[in-house]
């Protein structure tokens, strides 16, 4: 390479009657006599030749801390097949033109360019790189560059198990899946998609092939999917997978919130209390992940700790966008575009000079962001830690791990439906939905009837004054300090008539944003838990147990709600219940709006409520 020096060693070597290439590695001239060397063989020991003998950093990719950048990231598009709520909105986001972006022999020549200067990582991301038409040829003829070691990939996996094969012949050695759920349900109400299933199978397939570790990214939010932190962690025990949880982190659109941040810290007590051998692994030089092991796993989880424990000091990390732009931090708004360098015709030595410059002009950290953490609280209450998921226990999280298992070895999908229930009724084909997860449990938790309480019940008796109020009439919260503990139900429901052409739509799961019953679900399950935050004056209530079931009812083309909550404590939770049901109606009436306009909801109320110093309700 024309910006390291030859050292003596390889003088001496070339002397001794070998040629060189141009990245100062020696290849062997061919003797009569002897069986040539393959290509493989070749190339594998012009790699072990420059890992021996490498030569001084390039000073162009060294910036003022000192740091050595040897890994390039290039996004090969900006468009995406999916919409994740963390990382875009829903409608997307402007496209630049197409004559803008980088052309796939700009992409090489900047490439090229780099690797002579020392990077010997790069990754292609996105957007969603495999929707690139070309991306099996930009690996192959980045494989052809004498000094890059790793040729990764990060893709949402809906179309990887169809061309991994092809980019494991043309180079591709590292692959990173994005999955931040292993509920289907979820997955669509997260990307606003389908693909579940394309995911796992192109999961499968990178096992299959032999990638090994398979890096497996979940970004974790509260309240969405912290829940399933354990779930993800059982895959690697019989699994080659390095899951990797990823800290919350802000990004134009996805209304960023610091409450939605769940720590490494947090994440991994939740992962101790279930495997207390949990043991931490040596960590690479440069690494972005702090890396664990449960003894005897295949795999290992990892933590990418961004925001909590930045990793600014060690980053050795560049990044080109689809338009030429070069950034030196993820998190700044500082770019070159070395895009209109090369059309404006610069030479390699200027757009060394132009990369080198913004190379030195790296801040130290990333402090922008750092100061949202400052300004917001110092510590997270962990407020949803006690979801229903959770505080079943560990008998049903291991039964749901093994649920889960099924979908990676047996061909992708569970033995018994997690969600959803089919059932004939008058030889017509209803959808019934529960958000209930433990075999064991009463399949009517949500009959108004079978929660009925065995003494005689009827209204409440009604207080003299409202309790939310002072004595001066301002709003207050009831002060439960001296209230005793006791277990309380409460179960409300609510209807959404939607119409025939909805209803149609709705039972054949036709609809164009998805599965509207399975969102509904979750809607109604996350706005449970959720209540306090919705409702001013109410109590945060750590619930035991969710429940939210939905059913078509085809004479009123309707879907019936009912949710059921439960908690042991000083205060009721029929606001839990009635916010589950009305939310899971609001999601209905979402995902069907495109159709008609002509819903109505309607029939939100309290069906019952045991376990009050008042007594139990039991709507007759």
């Amino acid at each position: 390479m024309a910006a390291r020096p030859v050292s003596r060693m390889l003088q001496r070597v070339l002397r001794s009657g070998l040629r060189s290439c141009s990245s100062g590695a020696p290849v062997t001239q061919h003797r009569p006599g002897e069986p040539p060397q393959t290509a493989a063989e070749e190339l594998s020991r012009r790699r072990q030749f420059l890992q021996e003998h490498a030569a001084p950093f390039s000073a162009f990719l060294t910036d003022s801390f000192g740091r050595q950048h040897s890994y390039l990231r290039i996004s090969l598009t900006e468009k995406c097949n999916l919409r994740c709520q963390y990382c875009m909105p829903e409608e997307g986001v402007p496209l630049t033109p197409k004559a803008d972006l980088l052309t796939t022999e700009e992409i090489l020549t900047l490439a090229r360019l780099f690797v002579k200067e020392g990077i010997d990582k790069i990754r292609l991301t996105g957007g969603e790189p495999l929707i690139r038409p070309d991306v099996v040829d930009i690996v192959a003829r980045l494989h052809q560059l004498e000094g890059l070691r790793t040729i990764g990939i990060t893709t949402n996996g809906i179309n990887l198990a169809r061309l991994l094969p092809q980019l494991q012949k043309a180079g591709l050695s590292a692959i990173n899946i994005s999955l931040d759920t292993l509920v289907p349900a979820k997955f669509e109400f997260i990307v606003r998609r389908k693909g579940f299933h394309k995911v796992m199978e192109g999961i499968h397939k990178a096992i299959e092939l032999g990638y090994s570790p398979v890096k497996v990214n979940c970004v974790v939010m509260r309240g969405l999917n912290e829940d399933e932190l354990l779930d993800f962690v059982a895959l690697t025990e019989g699994l080659p997978l390095d899951v990797r949880f990823i800290e919350y982190m802000p990004f134009d659109g996805n209304r960023w919130n610091f409450k939605k941040m769940v720590s490494y810290k947090e994440m991994l007590d939740t992962l101790r209390q279930q495997w207390p051998e949990l043991e931490k692994l040596p960590e690479e030089e440069s690494s972005t992940a702090k890396a664990f092991k449960i003894p005897g796993f295949r795999g290992q989880v990892s933590f990418i700790t961004s925001m909590s424990e930045h990793f600014c000091g060690t980053c050795n990390r560049l990044r080109i966008t689809a338009d030429g732009n070069l950034k030196v931090c993820l998190f700044g708004n500082s770019e070159v575009s070395l895009r209109d360098h090369l059309r404006a015709g610069a030479s390699e030595e200027e757009l060394r000079r132009v990369i080198g410059a913004a190379v030195g002009r790296k801040k130290r950290q990333h402090a922008e962001f750092l100061l949202l953490l400052q300004d917001s609280p110092p510590a997270i209450p962990s407020i949803f830690s006690q979801d229903p998921f959770r505080v079943q226990g560990i008998r049903h999280r291991v039964s749901f791990s093994n649920q889960k298992a099924t979908l990676w070895e047996g061909g992708w999908f569970p033995r018994t439906p997690l969600l959803a229930q089919w059932r004939l009724r008058s030889s017509c084909p209803q959808r019934h939905y529960s958000s209930h997860l433990d075999s064991d449990a009463n399949p009517k938790c949500l009959s108004a009837v079978a929660q009925a309480p065995a003494t005689p019940s009827g209204p409440l008796p009604t207080a003299d004054q409202l309790t939310h109020v002072d004595t001066e009439g301002r709003a207050a919260m009831v002060d439960v300090g001296g209230k005793p503990d006791t277990e309380r139900v409460a179960v409300a429901s609510a209807v959404v008539l939607l119409g025939s052409v909805a209803f149609k739509l709705v039972q054949e799961n036709q609809l164009k944003k998805g599965d509207a019953l399975a969102v509904a679900q979750l809607a109604g399950v996350q706005a449970a838990k959720l209540t306090s935050q919705l409702i001013p004056l109410c109590h945060h209530v750590a619930l035991s147990h969710i429940q939210v079931w939905l059913e078509l009812d085809a004479t009123r083309h309707a879907v019936g709600i009912r949710a059921s909550c439960r908690a042991r404590g000083p205060t009721g939770v029929e606001m839990e219940a009635l916010t589950a049901a009305a939310v899971a109606a609001l999601t209905v009436y979402d995902m069907c709006k495109a159709v008609s306009r002509d819903i109505v909801l309607g029939e939100i109320k309290l069906l019952s409520k045991t376990g009050g110093q008042r007594g139990d309700f039991q709507r007759t």
